[in-house]
């Protein structure tokens, strides 16, 4: 499924760091292979993968190691807080003993 389009950004965010580091950052960021070796490697580490080709355009302007500029810090959030809800409905369903889906 080689695409050479197909772009991907990995953020990193510490909610322990939130206070003093503030914004999620850019921890790896790549097209078409190495997109493809990022999503798979988020995958394989139970890390939801958000498909977004505009926010990931955005996203892929900020270097590696750097973090996201405030004019994207609510398109982030919202996409940290449907994360957040996805990993809280895989626990709930775990707790119940249901296979997650």
């Amino acid at each position: 499924m080689n695409d050479p389009r197909q772009r991907a950004v990995a953020l990193a965010y510490d909610e322990r760091e939130r206070r003093t580091a503030g914004a999620p950052r850019v921890v790896a960021k790549g097209a078409g292979l190495v997109a493809e070796q990022i999503i798979e490697r988020a995958r394989a580490a139970g890390v939801p993968v958000h498909v977004s080709r505009d926010l990931t355009a955005l996203l892929a302007q900020v270097e590696i190691d750097q973090r996201i500029p405030p004019a994207l810090y609510a398109a982030v959030a919202e996409v940290l807080a449907w994360a957040y809800q996805l990993r809280a409905q895989a626990a709930s369903m775990k707790e119940k003993g249901k296979p997650w889906a």
